[in-house]
């Protein structure tokens, strides 16, 4: 008879599902942000030996990761990030409510403290990778920032540019930023359930960056 251990090695591992969003030209950026420009500056079909691409978009552009110097002078940039804030176990959360994450439905998930959060709201439904910006997207109320601050999560993740409003965007950061929580944004969860998986979101390393793209890819456990 085979042991749980045998029974754990012979089973096939899950896959892994990229929940971050193609670069690509054009694409959706937050208003005030660079555009996103990939261009061809060399071209195979136009004679030139190789394909090279013209890269020209804001740090914060598709899925990314927000660096603490993002909001508070002096903090440390994106390249300083500890792997073990955006490698590990994470939990998805699928959020009801259509218009914000308050703290009475964080409440209901029993979070713990050192958690990786990740927010699937009805931002995933939408697309909103191939429209235009939305600027009544679901974000992370400013009370619910501050309860997960004094839960002492590690981390938290949302599924479009933002983790705050339009109007409350700088104090939702600067909580989450000033208790040490890492900030991803710009997730692609339309694919995943709400559940417990495997976390793997490696950042550009820029230094002293205030943010950078990321490839973010799930596995459940």
């Amino acid at each position: 008879m085979e042991t749980a251990a045998e029974t754990s090695r012979s089973a096939p591992a899950s896959p892994w599902v990229d929940i971050s969003v193609p670069l690509r030209d054009g694409m959706v950026h937050w208003p005030d942000n660079p555009e996103v420009r990939i261009t061809r500056s060399q071209d195979l079909d136009k004679g030139d030996d190789a394909n090279v691409s013209d890269l020209s978009f804001g740090a914060h552009s598709g899925t990314h990761v927000d660096a603490p110097v993002h909001f508070v002078k002096g903090a440390e940039g994106v390249d300083a990030l500890s792997f073990d804030r955006l490698m590990g176990v994470a939990r998805v959360l699928e959020i009801r409510d259509a218009r914000a994450i308050q703290v009475e439905e964080l409440k209901a998930h029993a979070i713990q403290p050192g958690e990786r959060l990740l927010f699937k709201t009805a931002n995933s439904a939408r697309r909103w990778p191939s429209r235009p910006f939305q600027p009544d997207f679901v974000y992370l109320s400013l009370a619910g920032a501050r309860y997960l601050a004094e839960l002492g999560v590690r981390t938290v993740g949302i599924d479009y540019l933002s983790i705050g409003s339009p109007d409350e965007g700088v104090p939702t950061h600067r909580a989450l930023l000033d208790a040490d929580i890492c900030i991803i944004e710009g997730l692609d969860l339309s694919q995943v359930r709400e559940g417990t998986y495997e976390l793997v979101c490696l950042p550009l390393r820029i230094a002293g960056g205030d943010g950078a793209p990321a490839r973010a890819i799930l596995r459940a456990r």
